[in-house]
């Protein structure tokens, strides 16, 4: 992934724990993409997992290794020598920094693979099982990345430029699962083109919301407008045989409520 301007503008040039959320999640879903296109049999290059064959053992008994196992290590092992290629060649700190936080998103796929199994038998007993390995949804890796970016650690490089140490007593020392950080994030709240941050003025936000949606919350204490609008939706639909769906065209007036800008906010607490 290049240092310049990207679909995420210039919030990726500062060495941020959002970049380092960035890349460690593009990086879970190459090696989650290229699992799932090995196993459907849509690469020349990879299939299921060769290594999955013969018998095993799990906490439940022993087990015959079946189906399609996805081959996960095929994956990590294209997607660390793809994406990390640019870094190696780059050799600074933050080359260390990306190819740390690559890692730790490959390693969260592999964390959510299942072992799923078949029972085979009379009357429905389990006196043979068929088993093979399957990633789990998305989802959970994304989730996971998310706790790991709220956990995300800071660190300085060491005295030798090749690793890192924690910035902070306090902090805990990053482990390889751990994502990691140089920069602090720019305030999110208020727009800065120089950092990339657009800023939450004008966004709509939910005032019955308790979430990061909140006005409260998306509008960083600004307080917010509240509007009429018109709008149109598709309502009392009905399927007709055969074979077709006929709406209605509903009007409504909704509220909707903005933040403010930080001028107008600054203009209000002067009055």
């Amino acid at each position: 992934m290049a240092r310049d301007h990207t679909v995420f503008g210039r919030i990726l040039l500062r060495s941020s724990r959002e970049a380092a959320f960035v890349y460690a999640i593009s990086s879970a879903g190459v090696v989650h993409t290229l699992t799932r296109a090995c196993s459907q049999g849509e690469l020349e290059s990879c299939s299921c997992d060769p290594e999955k064959k013969g018998t095993s053992r799990d906490a439940k008994g022993a087990f015959d290794w079946g189906g399609c196992s996805d081959h996960v290590d095929y994956a990590l092992r294209f997607t660390q020598a793809f994406i990390d290629a640019k870094e190696r060649r780059q050799r600074d700190a933050r080359a260390l920094m990306n190819l740390h936080n690559n890692r730790a998103g490959r390693k969260a796929v592999k964390r959510f693979m299942n072992l799923e199994c078949k029972c085979h038998g009379v009357s429905g007993s389990c006196t043979v099982r068929t088993c093979w390995l399957a990633m789990a949804d998305f989802r959970h890796t994304g989730e996971y990345l998310r706790m790991k970016y709220n956990g995300a650690v800071q660190v300085v490089m060491n005295q030798y430029g090749t690793g890192f140490s924690r910035a902070y007593r306090k902090f805990k020392r990053p482990t390889k699962n751990d994502l990691v950080y140089f920069e602090n994030s720019p305030d999110y709240c208020v727009r800065d083109l120089e950092s990339g941050s657009a800023g939450t003025g004008g966004r709509v936000c939910n005032r019955t919301s308790r979430g990061m949606d909140s006005c409260e919350v998306m509008c960083c204490g600004r307080g917010y407008d509240t509007s009429r609008m018109g709008r149109t939706t598709k309502c009392e639909c009905k399927f007709h045989w055969c074979c077709a769906v006929r709406c209605r065209d509903c009007h409504e007036v909704v509220d909707v409520h903005t933040c403010k800008d930080q001028d107008s906010a600054t203009w209000l607490g002067q009055m």
